[in-house]
């Protein structure tokens, strides 16, 4: 079948701004966007610029706006937008650097500020740090977190305040937070405890809805919040 696909382009070297480009595309109901994406680059115009790696939803290189939902273009099928007019874009919220490849260096600086790493202190133990069934699954949800950025930059608060630290952040201090062979995470929640920091949730769950991954990130979210609110009594 074919397949009406609208690419928003944009080429910082050429365009006053970004503008709305249209590509008929012969599709099977199981092919993904991805493949929809390298047929038009592949075959049409091969100046198209995006990301994609590993292509089976692990290393979160191609999230984008498709259809208006922030998602993974490796992840979802042509049969599960229910229509034959698709629409891709780059993830709001983050500067474009061309097409649909936004700046990412913004998003990491903030995941690099809540120290995403196990803290210990003393000298290494001489086998490895063990926990029970129990203290793994406490924050096993939040390891699942491929940093795409799909619930960052679906997040209002993000878009209102850029300097908000975000959910996926959020999610990554929440793994060490709770994990318990880690020993700093009031150090953790002294960060999040920042205007910047988990105050600026909403609970809109727009985060939640967004994660490839299923994480329920405004459980995670609030979970931290309620770790600050319980230090600081």
């Amino acid at each position: 079948m074919q397949v009406d696909l609208r690419i928003l382009r944009y080429d910082p070297e050429r365009d006053a701004g970004p503008h709305w480009a249209s590509y008929s595309v012969e599709a099977e109901p199981t092919d993904r966007v991805l493949d929809l994406l390298h047929r038009v680059k592949y075959e049409v115009d091969g100046a198209l610029t995006f990301r994609r790696s590993c292509g089976h939803g692990v290393c979160g290189s191609d999230a984008m706006l498709i259809n208006g939902r922030n998602r993974l273009a490796c992840r979802i099928r042509v049969e599960q937008l229910g229509r034959r007019r698709i629409s891709v874009a780059p993830l709001p919220g983050l500067p474009v650097i061309k097409d649909l490849v936004v700046d990412m260096d913004g998003f990491f600086a903030k995941y690099r500020s809540v120290q995403p790493f196990l803290i210990t202190n003393g000298p290494p133990p001489s086998r490895e740090r063990r926990q029970s069934a129990e203290e793994r699954a406490r924050y096993d949800d939040t390891t699942k977190c491929i940093l795409c950025a799909a619930c960052t930059s679906s997040c209002p608060s993000f878009w209102a305040q850029p300097d908000y630290v975000g959910p996926a952040a959020i999610v990554q201090a929440h793994r060490f937070i709770f994990d318990s062979r880690d020993e700093g995470a009031d150090e953790r929640l002294e960060i999040l405890a920042d205007q910047d920091g988990v105050w600026r949730c909403r609970t809109i769950f727009n985060c939640t809805d967004a994660c490839p991954r299923g994480i329920e990130v405004t459980r995670a979210i609030l979970e931290v919040s309620a770790a600050i609110v319980e230090r600081q009594a």
